[in-house]
């Protein structure tokens, strides 16, 4: 077994500063390799706690500002412009940065682009649902409405 320090939110593991243990093989072929984690020292607990103190000053300080947040964005409809071609078909995907920056756009409130998750990869316009975690047990889903870019 290998103990680690996660520098990213891995699911199914924990966020970044958590200090794991996992087997050999996943540690030295996925987790480390991927940047998700570095071999925990024992000078590492300084390297933990800045990790911490820079996911706490991200996050969304409490429950109550979290449901507030799920409430605003689960009402709004959020539109994004994208290339796409004649047909509908985009000219690429949409990426959790793009609908971050969307929801920023139009008003509704910073969200971190890595706790937002695409069920599906996006590659028309249309209407689709993405998920966004804000808390540790609060999640919002939200109506994303893909349009064509105006050229």
């Amino acid at each position: 077994m290998s103990k680690l320090i996660l520098t990213h939110e891995v699911d199914g593991l924990g966020s970044a500063g958590d200090v794991i243990e996992v087997k050999n093989g996943y540690a030295r072929n996925y987790l480390i390799p991927q940047g998700y984690a570095v071999a925990w020292t024992r000078g590492g607990e300084k390297q933990v706690a800045s990790i911490r103190a820079a996911r706490e000053a991200r996050a969304i300080a409490t429950h109550e500002e979290a449901e507030a947040l799920k409430a605003t964005l689960e009402d709004a409809r959020v539109k994004i412009a994208v290339k796409a071609g004649s047909e509908g078909r985009l000219f690429g995907s949409v990426k959790p940065g793009d609908v971050a920056t969307a929801v920023a756009e139009a008003g509704l409130g910073q969200i971190d682009k890595r706790k937002v998750t695409i069920p599906s990869p996006i590659k028309s316009v249309g209407n689709h649902e993405v998920v966004v975690r804000l808390h540790d047990d609060v999640s919002a889903v939200i109506s994303l409405q893909v349009v064509a870019l105006k050229k």
